[in-house]
């Protein structure tokens, strides 16, 4: 009877055991050797394990055009204008050229004209007190200017310079008119009122490239149009 009850307490043991076993089966399956392998985190190549690719760490490096030196040119008259453009974002070459043909216009026929009003804010006080002193001398003697401009047959930068924010910059005016003085009494004493008259003059501007008024003052002159100042 003890040898019996043993032997059924071992068969339901092993009745128990393969259950047991049979679930897991069931659960986990079997392999047969043909399953898809796991899919590797990174592919390999040559045999090698490729790494993840690393984020972008890449550095902009700051642009130094900004900072660069401004190229140098072997025209002191090309550097001087490229030292005031750079002073002065506003300056244009070509446009300051046509602005100082107009003002030469003008100011040689307000001079002719004795006009002060029209020569004030385009002379500095120098050149002004200068011209002023011709127009008053004229007035007292009684001479009359007749005067025509007629064109100008070339003009062109002679030299530019920038001292600290003090631009200068001397034109050459290459010009016709026709200018005829009279005395008191209607006598000629100067010029030819039907003859064209070549002339160069060779005029001085300044403009201060930090102050807001953007207008250049003539500052000195020379040349053959007997306006002259310094």
């Amino acid at each position: 009877m003890i040898v019996s009850s043993q032997l059924l307490y071992i068969l339901v043991l092993a009745t128990v055991a393969g259950i047991i076993l049979f679930r897991l089966y069931t659960v986990l399956g079997r392999r047969t050797g043909n399953e898809r392998p796991p899919p590797e985190r990174f592919e390999r190549v040559g045999g090698a394990t490729e790494q993840p690719q690393a984020a972008n760490r890449s550095v902009l490096l700051p642009d130094r055009s900004a900072h660069a030196p401004a190229p140098q040119s072997d025209d002191p008259v090309a550097q001087g204008l490229l030292d005031i453009k750079l002073a002065d974002r506003n300056f244009d070459s070509d446009h300051f050229l046509e602005g100082a043909r107009k003002a030469y216009e003008m100011i040689v026929v307000a001079f002719a004209q004795g006009d002060r009003a029209t020569l004030r804010p385009l002379l500095s006080d120098d050149v002004f007190h200068a011209f002023d002193e011709v127009i008053a001398d004229r007035e007292a003697k009684k001479e009359k200017v007749e005067f025509t401009f007629v064109g100008f047959k070339e003009t062109k930068f002679t030299g530019a310079n920038l001292n600290k924010s003090m631009a200068d910059i001397t034109v050459s005016f290459a010009a016709q008119f026709i200018s005829a003085t009279s005395d008191a009494e209607g006598q000629l004493i100067e010029g030819d009122p039907k003859a064209v008259r070549d002339v160069t003059d060779v005029w001085s501007f300044e403009r201060n490239v930090r102050a807001s008024d953007p207008n250049w003052r003539l500052v000195a002159t020379s040349g053959e149009a007997g306006l002259q100042a310094h």
